[in-house]
């Protein structure tokens, strides 16, 4: 039997978690284990709740959701939880903060229901996931403005051919089924070119490949797409 995934609904609004408790709890791989109000109350619940996912408002009292996030990433024994950002408002501000802070994954709320639901299988397995506006913007800003990049510590110069033809597909916002079919590989042989590329470059994501993928110049700006891998 599989364990569902254990998500964290933190939002201000009470009838907003409401519909989302009850959108999860309607899946079957995945049940709510709590609710929190603020961010303060999110990373609390985290901690005692043992979550594996948050699904996190930006705007929240007390503490926002970004700050909540920088929080989370830094406390070791929260190291498995993953955060899923929600948010009205889908500005390059926004993402960038929030990849920073430590999140995984961005979507705007209006997403429909069944690609929230993707979206939180896709964060849990330990992937990133950025909705296709926020993302074109995203990599728009770094490249016009370098010091708001992500921290990546490696480049492509360490990567074999191979290494760098999957992570221009990366960069291009094909998952690993994907870039199997794309270079007639076996999808755990493309998983396993991603891990190993993610080590090389010290990425802690796929969202952060994407950005060291643009930054060096491996891949010219117009081609990048969602980021996710299912």
């Amino acid at each position: 039997m599989t364990v569902p995934i254990r998500v964290l609904l933190a939002d201000d609004q009470t009838l907003v978690r409401a519909a989302f408790a009850m959108l999860v709890d309607s899946a079957p791989d995945m049940e709510v284990v709590g609710q929190a109000g603020t961010g303060r109350s999110a990373v609390d619940l985290a901690r005692s709740e043992r979550a594996d996912l948050v699904v996190m408002d930006i705007r929240m009292p007390d503490l926002d959701g970004i700050g909540a996030t920088r929080l989370l990433a830094a406390d070791e024994d929260l190291a498995g939880v993953k955060v899923l950002m929600l948010t009205t408002y889908d500005t390059d501000e926004h993402v960038v903060d929030a990849l920073r802070a430590g999140a995984s994954g961005f979507l705007v709320k209006d997403t429909k229901p069944a690609e929230l639901l993707d979206a939180i299988r896709t964060v849990a397995a330990g992937d990133s996931l950025l909705s296709p506006g926020p993302t074109a913007r995203l990599i728009a800003r770094v490249l016009r403005a370098p010091d708001t990049a992500l921290p990546v510590t490696g480049g492509p110069e360490g990567l074999s051919e191979r290494e760098r033809q999957v992570l221009r597909l990366v960069a291009r916002g094909l998952n690993n089924q994907e870039i199997a079919d794309t270079l007639g590989l076996s999808p755990l042989t493309a998983k396993t070119h991603v891990s190993r590329i993610m080590g090389k470059v010290s990425a802690r994501d796929r969202a952060q490949l994407v950005i060291m993928a643009y930054e060096s110049g491996l891949v010219a700006p117009g081609a990048v797409g969602a980021v996710g891998s299912p």
